[in-house]
């Protein structure tokens, strides 16, 4: 047998996803790339590693042993490659972060100079609600995390970047009755949410309750991009951070709503558990976070001060 590291990874991902046209998409190939891939790699056995049934491909009992032999092969391959950067003097390994969704807006901005300065680090970043960022820190499946509020049944380390705020948002075509929305106007509006898990979701509650507020119909979303557009074609209202939101309310989407007690003001964190035992590469991306978030800040950030 003679394969290939890359026929390994080709079909590692034509098992992952299922699908040879979403495999070529996620390794940035052509569908017939692929298929070439897949051809010669299966020419190395007698016995089949998948089945076609009409328009779906199916692996069989023995391809997915083999997917499974191969994801060794590949990971102690780079386990090699970690090795031989590591001897030369470079950070090499994987960082894993976990950040919540709206936080996507943010946290690349604080780590693309250090990923792109050190080649030799994997990159995985998780993007899904608090609850599961909290569950993944917790149970140690990540270095760091991203979160706007502090968990308070974890012992921590943070490094507090910039400020969050949440604002009541309407679609463009909303027309105030005054200066501040009423609390009897408040409580006609259908409102949309976050899914139970959220920050955002957490947030708007918690306003709402404190206000004492009875809302008119709640709708429930379960991702920050889904809301907005929602909030866009007049579906709704939201409380919704302003980092997600600044384009929309640029040209004219979206507009804010103005309510007494709002904006929300929080912060974003870095975070960490006090019990890690980091890795050289954990303690490269503190130090330059610490070192450089506020030109980062500067750079990138600086309309936030006008709200």
């Amino acid at each position: 047998m003679n394969y290939t590291l890359h026929q390994l990874e080709v079909f590692l991902k034509i098992v992952e996803l299922q699908s040879v046209t979403k495999a070529s998409e996620a390794l940035y190939l052509t569908q017939p790339a692929v298929s070439i891939q897949l051809k010669n790699f299966q020419e190395q056995f007698k016995i089949p590693l998948f089945e076609v049934v009409g328009r779906r491909i199916y692996i069989t009992e023995f391809g997915e042993e083999v997917a499974q032999a191969a994801q060794k092969i590949l990971d102690e391959v780079k386990a090699i490659n970690y090795k031989a950067l590591t001897y030369q003097g470079e950070l090499a390994g994987k960082l894993k972060i976990a950040i919540v969704s709206t936080a996507k807006y943010v946290m690349p901005y604080f780590i693309s100079d250090f990923i792109n300065e050190n080649r030799g680090i994997d990159l995985v970043m998780d993007v899904t609600n608090k609850a599961e960022v909290i569950r993944a820190l917790e149970n140690n499946e990540v270095d760091f995390a991203m979160v706007s509020t502090i968990p308070k049944k974890l012992k921590i380390n943070k490094i507090e970047l910039m400020k969050n705020q949440l604002f009541m948002v309407g679609g463009k075509d909303y027309k105030m009755k005054g200066k501040y929305l009423s609390k009897s106007e408040f409580q006609k509006l259908p409102l949309i949410y976050r899914e139970q898990g959220s920050a955002t979701r957490l947030a708007m509650e918690k306003f709402i309750d404190s206000k004492k507020i009875s809302t008119y119909k709640k709708m429930e979303l379960t991702s920050n991009e889904a809301l907005k557009q929602a909030v866009i074609s007049g579906l709704g209202f939201s409380i919704m951070p302003l980092i997600g939101i600044k384009n929309a309310l640029a040209i004219g989407e979206l507009q804010v709503i103005p309510v007494r007690g709002l904006p929300i003001i929080t912060n974003w964190n870095l975070i960490w558990l006090s019990s890690k035992n980091m890795s050289n590469i954990g303690k490269s991306l503190i130090e330059h976070v610490n070192e450089n978030k506020d030109a980062v800040i500067e750079k990138h950030f600086t309309w936030l001060k006008r709200h």
